[in-house]
């Protein structure tokens, strides 16, 4: 069974990922490692972030590691909150809960007056598979949807309750998992990665 560290403490990425990439794999996550040091997102895109997460974290525990930085990019904030969305209230210490609840209501504050067909949005997600040798695979996924003006739903995680997608009427809170999983911009990127991860194992 192969050992694969995933580059998070998220309980709720973990979920996602071991609900879509279900096989003979031993899902590993940074809360297992409590002594590692914190890799420091510090890069430009999402792209470069996940491949810096992967390529330190497999280094340090010798371990096969896929990374993702995902993020809410808003068309009428510049692209904001983008690599910074986890951290976006610029609240280091809160709970994630708490933490959630700040990054939204800064980015409802701030689109305040902006009127709905200017609200456009989209999640992001880039994922990368490391060996402590090498990159050994990039995807990337994106889900297109709009800023609500206020919360809905409680289900998921992050910036769930304010994503409205338009084509099935809801935002992302409301959805069950398996329906989200469908559309998500994770479960676009892992759709995308999960052929080339059952290919890399059964070499």
């Amino acid at each position: 069974m192969k050992k694969i560290l995933v580059a998070s403490t998220n309980p709720g990425k973990l979920k996602e990922l071991r609900e879509m990439l279900e096989g003979d794999i031993e899902w590993m996550s940074l809360s297992d490692f409590p002594n590692i040091t914190e890799i420091e997102e510090d890069g430009k895109t999402f792209a470069e972030n996940a491949r810096k997460k992967a390529t330190a974290y497999a280094k340090t525990t010798g371990l096969w590691t896929l990374a993702d930085d995902s993020g809410l990019v808003i068309d009428a904030l510049g692209g904001q909150p983008g690599v910074k969305s986890a951290r976006f209230s610029g609240d280091k210490e809160a709970s994630r809960g708490l933490l959630d609840h700040k990054n939204m209501a800064k980015v409802l504050t701030l689109l305040q007056g902006v009127p709905k067909e200017k609200r456009t949005a989209r999640f992001m997600c880039c994922l990368c598979l490391a060996s402590p040798e090498k990159v050994l695979i990039e995807t990337e996924g994106k889900l297109e949807g709009v800023i609500t003006n206020e919360q809905a739903g409680e289900n998921g995680f992050g910036y769930d309750p304010i994503f409205f997608v338009p084509k099935l009427n809801k935002t992302v809170a409301q959805m069950a998992s398996v329906e989200k999983n469908a559309i998500s911009h994770r479960g676009n990127a892992i759709r995308k990665f999960k052929p080339k991860l059952e290919e890399l194992i059964s070499k």
